[in-house]
């Protein structure tokens, strides 16, 4: 029995959706990788005769020809923090009516997998890079630095930022919480944080909630590291608290899941919320006007951050020659009645 090899399948090409089409090469290329840049019709015919044909761009290719890949690469420490999934959710919303979609790399809050991985990404020729926060290597710095690309460092607000920067200052985050809790007349306070030596932003709430109490009270509160940001986790963190510091009045948590972990521990243990102890979460989850009582909080601008990022992407790619950018779009305290 003879078996004969299968002939190799013609690859289509932009010029074949043109003709189909009935419109120019570059027509084809704008409508495909920027929809909103053409007529909708246009854009219509082209997609259909992309779809009969089974047309598929040769990303790879122009990137190596050395254009722009329709990519953009955005790197989060994590893609189970609800916080960076709605940032992103988001930006891709926005993102690819424009025709670009997000190449996501997560590093787990080590700044060497990150380095590595700005560097892979860096290797295809992105349009743009969004990295998290402003803690990096000597490396990555180097290579951002060098980025001909727009580079865009979110979730925190500082000085100098590499290229454009948008967040908000997590030291204000714990300055506020330190305020609420002194403002309600609490003079024993905690901050538990998850993995604080890992999580530089978690940290600086930290910090900037033991600068402002110990300056409003002269008292240095407690400030423990969570091993994780897990609900049980949070109940383990309250019994050590309180362990160490029987009369803790209030505590401040990095994040609303530490917080609930707490609050059912505390309600284990017999503790009223919040007449024997007030809880602060961190960040706002949708659960938190649902427990009981509702969790009070610090509200970020997840959705603020993700159309600022796009916003100033968008710009850049209209005003390559636009300068630099740094945003403070700042946080919310959200009272509710646990503090």
């Amino acid at each position: 029995m003879t078996h004969r090899n299968k002939p190799a399948p013609q690859r289509v090409r932009m010029e074949d959706v043109a003709r189909i089409a009935g419109v120019s090469p570059a027509t084809v290329s704008r409508a495909l990788r920027a929809p909103a840049s053409v007529s909708d019709v246009l854009r219509e015919r082209v997609q259909s005769a992309a779809q009969r044909l089974g047309y598929a761009p040769n990303r790879i290719a122009g990137s190596l020809a050395g254009a722009r890949a329709p990519l953009i690469g955005v790197i989060v420490p994590s893609l189970t923090n609800s916080f960076f999934a709605a940032t992103l959710e988001r930006m891709t919303a926005l993102l690819e009516p424009e025709g670009y979609q997000l190449m996501i790399g997560q590093h787990d809050y080590d700044v060497d997998r990150e380095e590595a991985i700005v560097t892979a990404f860096s290797s295809w020729n992105p349009a743009a890079l969004v990295i998290t926060g402003r803690e990096h290597t000597r490396g990555t710095l180097g290579i951002l630095s060098k980025a001909t690309s727009p580079v865009v460092e979110m979730w925190d607000y500082g000085e100098r930022p590499i290229d454009i920067g948008i967040g908000f200052s997590n030291a204000t985050a714990g300055h506020i919480a330190a305020q609420h809790f002194v403002d309600t007349g609490c003079r024993s306070a905690a901050f538990i944080g998850a993995i604080l030596g890992k999580d530089g932003r978690a940290r600086a709430r930290a910090d900037g909630f033991q600068d402002r109490f110990q300056q409003l009270t002269g008292i240095s509160p407690n400030l423990l590291s969570a091993d994780s940001r897990d609900l049980g986790e949070g109940g383990n963190a309250l019994r050590q608290v309180l362990a160490e510091q029987p009369e803790t009045q209030a505590i401040a948590f990095s994040g609303d899941m530490l917080a609930l972990g707490a609050m059912f521990e505390a309600s284990r243990m017999g503790l009223a919320i919040p007449d024997d102890l007030k809880i602060l979460g961190y960040g706002d989850l949708d659960i938190g006007p649902f427990t009981n009582p509702p969790l009070s909080t610090i509200r970020p601008p997840r959705r603020e951050i993700a159309d600022k990022v796009v916003e100033q992407i968008l710009h850049r790619f209209a005003e390559p020659d636009a300068d630099g950018i740094n945003i403070d779009l700042g946080v919310q305290l959200i009272r509710r009645e646990t503090a």
